[in-house]
């Protein structure tokens, strides 16, 4: 698809939304990356932070260097300009689905109408892309989940899914980063973490890149947390494409 034409929302004085659509879409979350990459080329004055969602760029921005009129304008002749989306690195992460740390998978068979094997099958086909981070340091929002899990939120929170629990919701994909109450539900949990201040690499992967899990049982599951916790990385990474 063709996104439509951005929209430019002022959002305080401080900070402007350009708005490429209303929708969970790859070539709509393409052109959020497109500008955001061809912005942080311009280096416009004023300009603090950029921050990219699934159908958005927030451009935070000093309004005592440039109004937010005059931001708009630069960010216009930017947008022409602006760059195709580069090819992603994958990562390959581990994922258990054995107890504990499949919690909520007989709940989603349940309401899904589908065995529990093939709950766990779907997640595990899936190759998932980084839309965005947010809600709590490191949440790693995905999209690509298969359309046959779609399961709404809970209309309570359950208590709250470990670090690194792979959640569902929505028609979305997450991995959680640290232990929050969620409306989410639990379909495994990785060792990996996806946000550590500190390692080198605090945040793991890029927005725009993409994720595909590999099952692995419980006792592989511990040694890679405890490899994790030694700083170790347990994910692997490669470009599309090799």
């Amino acid at each position: 698809m063709t996104p439509p034409a951005p929209r430019y929302l002022p959002a305080g004085e401080s900070a402007l939304v350009v708005e490429f659509g209303q929708t969970i879409e790859p070539a709509i979350h393409d052109a959020v990356m497109a500008l955001d990459a061809a912005l942080a080329q311009a280096k416009l004055e004023g300009v603090r932070e950029t921050v990219p969602t699934y159908r958005s760029l927030v451009i935070h921005f000093d309004p005592r260097r440039i109004t937010t009129a005059a931001l708009i304008e630069a960010v216009r002749r930017v947008e022409m300009e602006a760059p195709t989306r580069k090819p992603p690195t994958r990562w390959r992460i581990p994922a258990c689905y054995d107890a504990p740390h499949a919690e909520d998978v007989g709940e989603i068979a349940a309401i899904l109408g589908l065995p529990e094997t093939r709950i766990v099958e779907l997640h595990l086909s899936a190759v998932y892309r980084v839309y965005m981070y947010g809600f709590a340091p490191g949440y790693t929002f995905l999209g690509g989940l298969p359309e046959a899990l779609t399961i709404p939120r809970r209309a309570t929170p359950r208590a709250p899914a470990p670090p690194g629990s792979l959640l569902i919701a929505g028609g979305q994909a997450l991995i959680a980063s640290v232990a929050m109450p969620t409306g989410w539900y639990g379909v495994g949990r990785t060792p990996v973490r996806v946000f550590d201040p500190h390692r080198e690499r605090v945040f793991l992967a890029d927005i725009g890149d993409e994720i595909t899990f590999e099952r692995v049982d419980r006792s592989t599951f511990d040694a890679l947390s405890r490899a994790a916790e030694s700083g170790e990385l347990v994910a692997r990474r490669h470009a599309v494409g090799e």
